[in-house]
This record gives C-alpha cells, sequence and structure tokens, in this order.
C-alpha cells in the first residue's frame, strides 16, 4: 500500500480496509495496550517487586545480626560473670576500715623485718571510689639495693593489696652501697555499709 492509500482510510470503515491495512491496525493497538498495561499495571508492581526485595535484605540483615548477637550473648554473659567473681573475690581481699591499722603495721614490719630505716610513715588522705577506698602512704627509708628490693617483694606477698609506685632512689653520700628510697604504697579497703548508702542517691520523689 501507498502512502496515499492509507491517507484515503477512512478510520470509521476500518472492517473494508485491505487487509494489510488491518493487520497494521491492530499491531498498532495491541503495542499502546501493551504499552499502556505496562505503564498503568505492571510499574506499579515493579515498584512493590522492588522494594519488597528491598525489604528483604534488610530483614536478612536484621536476623543476621540478632543471631550473632544471640550467639555472643551467652559468651559475653559468661565473660560478664566471670569478672564479678573476680571482683568479688579481690574485694574480699581487701582489708575493712577496723583491719587498716594491723595492715600499715604488717607493712612497716615488713621494712624493719628487712634491717630498713624508716624516715616517713605518713598515710595520706583516702580516695573513695562506688566499691572501695584507696590509701596512699608516703614512705621514705633506706637501705641497700638488695634490701629495698627484698622490702619491695614482701610488701608484693602480704596477704592484703598492697603496691608501690612513684619509687625514687637516691644514694646516700658517706655510705656506700646505702640508697634512700622514696616512694607512695597505696593499699585499698572495702566501704563500710554506711559508706557505701551515703554515696547512693536518694530516690526521685
Amino acid at each position: 500500500m501507498t502512502y496515499d492509500d492509507l491517507r484515503n482510510l477512512d478510520p470509521k470503515d476500518m472492517p473494508n480496509w485491505p487487509l494489510p491495512a488491518q493487520i497494521g491496525a491492530l499491531v498498532i493497538i495491541a503495542v499502546l495496550v501493551l504499552f499502556l498495561g505496562y505503564y498503568l499495571v505492571l510499574s506499579d508492581q515493579l515498584d512493590r517487586l522492588k522494594e519488597g526485595q528491598t525489604q528483604e535484605e534488610t530483614l536478612k540483615q536484621t536476623f543476621v545480626d540478632k543471631k550473632r548477637q544471640a550467639i555472643n550473648q551467652s559468651a559475653l554473659e559468661a565473660q560478664l560473670k566471670e569478672i564479678q567473681q573476680s571482683f568479688g573475690a579481690l574485694i574480699k581481699q581487701l582489708p575493712t576500715k577496723s583491719e587498716m591499722e594491723s595492715l600499715l603495721t604488717e607493712i612497716n614490719q615488713a621494712g624493719i623485718g628487712r634491717g630498713l630505716q624508716f624516715e616517713l610513715f605518713r598515710p595520706g588522705t583516702e580516695i573513695k571510689s562506688p566499691e572501695m577506698a584507696e590509701v596512699p602512704i608516703d614512705i621514705r627509708l633506706s637501705g641497700t639495693y638488695n634490701e629495698l628490693a627484698a622490702f619491695a617483694s614482701d610488701v608484693g606477698q602480704l596477704s592484703r593489696i598492697v603496691t608501690i609506685g612513684n619509687v625514687v632512689l637516691t644514694p646516700i653520700a658517706g655510705k656506700d652501697q646505702r640508697l634512700a628510697m622514696q616512694a607512695v604504697a597505696k593499699t585499698y579497703r572495702a566501704l563500710e555499709p554506711q559508706e557505701i548508702a551515703a554515696q547512693t542517691p536518694p530516690p526521685p520523689q
């Protein structure tokens, strides 16, 4: 068919069109129907499908994260329990307020037992935390290097926790092999129930 033949076709008289023209018209109508159907129906469905796929990936990742947390939770709870037990054991090693005097005596005796001469043994101001109180003790004593080292070892083996820090060793003029040691010994004591209660804020009214 020529272009002029197509121009002469009457849209209202389609049943009488030549067969090629009818087939062409049907193809065009079918394409238009598919095109409109896609944009009116399928495009909305495809958007929902994409949204569903995105939600599926999100849910999968959430499931994996929660599963990992559930697996780690038992291990974390066991670790926390172990830490609490260890901390409880350490707290039990701390002297009470009434036992502090005897502990200070033990530290002093550890030095005297090694032949050291104390020039200073002065407990300082306590530093309190929610669980315990830290007691710093300024000490200054003299002796040989071996005697001072043995004293530090003896203090570390006391039944109560005592640490020695801020150590400064100074040779003593005119005295061979004798050193002056200045340091801070720190020990810790358990808080009394009334002290713990005093640190606990009152419940809101």
